[in-house]
Order: structure tokens, then sequence, then C-alpha cells
């Protein structure tokens, strides 16, 4: 059987393309969520209200149509079910139509260029909103279930945002489309319905990925932070990709915590902290850099690695003496975690060398030792910080 998965654009039906009304014309039966097929209710053919593909699949197997159109909300490659259904009806001939998806609409519709967009998909689950604005000049997130156009801008309001230009779209195609613009923190608000789309603008957005950022940016108070030389070698070292699940143990400021989730943009970090002082300085960094990925857990890491998600990389700065405890829950999760320990003394390097052994990895050791200058009078002189093991696991 012929089967057309069809983009129907932004409204289902007034953006359709002429090769998308061809395909529904050749089509003997007509197939889609509830939203897609109602225009067709009455054009004499049958229609399936259906969207899942295994259901549609044993609804073809049963009977005996030349061809079949399935209709696709926007376009089949843009963040689209078109995929997996494809996979489900495999014994057919599967052709995609594309269709014109919800970001070419707005942008046409407010004159601009979108070569550069960043795209996010906050249809029914959550994602780091502050964090892909922080590092993009254009972000678009397409919206849908509990993430409403508000909740965007006061997510945004809320990490210092609040002056960010953002463009919201309605019912794009309908003809009740709206479309608004204005700052987020005057828009922060607004009632929308839920077929919604957000655009936000961040001319100030990070040019490039920040790193060995200098100790005197982050809050610091009483609380013990990585410098920022070590910082940039154990994470760096760590080779974060940007989906990564990351775990920062003995957080801190939350300095190593930022480095990290600056890498991981559509990532997560968990920044585990047993001191509330120290915690509520790592929200602090986390609103000052708009790190909304990380999550921050107050308490004892051995107690709390266990709940934590599968990670990708894990630094541990610091351990409360439950070193093997930690590293054993992240390797139990996954085996080929990328794991660096640092150490300022002795009794820590040789700890996580015999975990090192114990557990099977190859140690990469690395000492570092910082000296920095410091104007005294019409004089520079040296300072040297402490020296410091940077113990990383080399994967073979």
């Amino acid at each position: 059987m012929k089967v057309y998965i069809v983009g129907t654009g932004a409204d289902g039906r007034r953006t359709l393309t002429a090769e998308g009304i061809a395909a529904i014309e050749k089509a003997e039966v007509i197939i889609g969520a509830k939203r897609m097929v109602e225009d067709y209710r009455s054009c004499g053919k049958p229609v399936l209200e259906e969207y899942r593909g295994a259901e549609i699949g044993r609804y073809l197997a049963e009977n005996s149509f030349s061809a079949a159109a399935v209709l696709m909300s926007g376009d089949c490659g843009f963040f689209s079910g078109a995929a997996r259904l494809a996979e489900a009806l495999a014994d057919h001939d599967v052709e995609f139509i594309c269709g014109i998806a919800s970001p070419v609409y707005l942008f046409s519709k407010l004159k601009m260029d979108w070569s550069d967009c960043n795209f996010v998909s906050l249809h029914g689950k959550s994602g780091n909103i502050v964090r892909a604005v922080r590092a993009h000049r254009l972000t678009f997130f397409l919206l849908g279930g509990d993430m409403t156009a508000a909740e965007v801008c006061r997510r945004l309001c809320d990490y210092g945002m609040g002056g960010v230009t953002v463009h919201i779209g309605e019912r794009l195609g309908y003809a009740d489309e709206r479309i608004m613009s204005g700052t987020a923190s005057e828009l922060s608000d607004i009632t929308t319905a839920e077929l919604c789309v957000l655009l936000a603008e961040n001319p100030d957005y990070e040019r490039s990925v920040p790193g060995c950022i200098p100790d005197d940016c982050f809050e610091r108070g009483k609380v013990p932070m990585t410098k920022a030389e070590v910082r940039a070698i154990a994470v760096s070292g760590l080779d974060i990709g940007r989906d990564d699940v990351c775990w920062d143990i003995g957080g801190g400021t939350g300095s190593v915590s930022v480095e990290m989730a600056v890498r991981c943009e559509r990532g997560t970090v968990h920044s585990v902290e047993k001191s509330p002082e120290a915690a509520e300085l790592i929200d602090r960094n986390r609103r000052k850099f708009g790190c909304d990925n990380i999550v921050i857990q107050t308490g004892r890491a051995a107690e709390l690695v266990g709940d934590l998600p599968c990670p990708d990389c894990v630094f541990i700065g610091g351990s409360g003496g439950e070193l093997r405890q930690i590293v054993q829950a992240a390797y139990e999760k996954n085996s080929n975690i990328r794991l660096t320990v640092t150490a300022v003394s002795l009794e820590t390097l040789s700890e996580c060398t015999a975990v090192f052994d114990e557990l099977g990895f190859v140690a990469e050791i690395t000492q570092i030792a910082v000296t920095r200058t410091n104007k005294v009078g019409s004089h520079t002189m040296m300072s040297a910080l402490n020296p410091v093991f940077i113990i990383k696991r080399k994967l073979v």
C-alpha cells in the first residue's frame, strides 16, 4: 500500500502545500489526530481519528486501500512523530510530504531571517530554557503541555533576563491567529491557547562557550572553590557533550557545575552539596550565569547518588570520605562514565588511586601548581596556589 505521511503545515488546511493536497486527493482513506482530520470528515472518504503507529498499521493491514494519507502537523522532520510512524509502517511504501513548520511560518510573519536559530521542544516535556537563550541569538520554543509561553517568560525573568525580546505565536495559521511581541517581563502573565510557540531574541548571547571563568566572577562567601585553572583542565578533560548528564560531587560554590552546564546546554548537571550554605551559593551562581540546567541536590553524596539519573560525566571535588561509595554507584549506573577526581592531599590521592585500582580503572594523574602575579607597590610578586592532583579515568 502507498502511504503518504503528509506534513500539513501550521493549521492543517490553509498552509497545506500543493504536493500535500495532491497526496490527500490520491488517498482512499485519511488518518490523523483529531485536529488534523477535522476538516476532512465530510470529504466522502473514510476518516480514521488515530495517531498511534501500531494502531494505524493494524487498521491498514485489515483494509485493502491502494493509498492512504496520514496527516501530521507542521513538517515531518521538525519534532514530529513521522519517523516512528514510518517504522511502524515498514511493510508499506511510505513517502514523506513536507509541510510548513511553525518556525518557518512565524519567522515569515515577523519578516525575520532564521538561518542561525536554535530550536527547543518543550512539547509535553521539560527543557533548558535560560541556558538555550543565553547561548544563542535566536531560540525557538515549541510549546505544549504544562509549559506555557508565560512560564517560559517567568523562567527568563527569574534568571535576570526579563529584558529579552520574545515573540509569541498563538494558533498560527488559524482565523484567530495571534502574534504578540514584547519583553519577557511584559508577557510573563499572558494567557495563551495550548497551540502556541515562542521565539526569544537575545542580542547579548554568549559568542563562545565560557571556560576558565575567573574566580572573582562567582559569588564566593566562605565556601571553598576549585580555582579557574584547575577547573578548566578538569572540566575540559571530561569531554562533555551538549546532551550529557553530569554529576558534580561536592558542588561548593557551583563553579564547576556552571562550567559543566555551559557545555551540556541540552543536558543536566546534578550538583551535590551537603552544606546548605554552599547550596545557596550554587543557586546564586546558576542564576548569575543563566544555568537553569543545574539541579541542586542537598545532602550526603553517598546517600543521594543512588537516586540520580545515569551519568555520562562525573566530577568529584569533595567526597566527604565516601569516595568509594560514590564512584561505585556511578560505575554501576554507567560502566563507561568519564570520571575526574581532584585531590589536594596525599591521603586523598592515595585513596583515589586505590579505588581506581579496585574497580579496574586506568588512572591518568596530573599535578598542577598555579602561580599568579600580585601587584605590591611598584613590584609584581608571585603568589603560589596549593598544588592539586587531577585524577582522570582513562577509557581504554
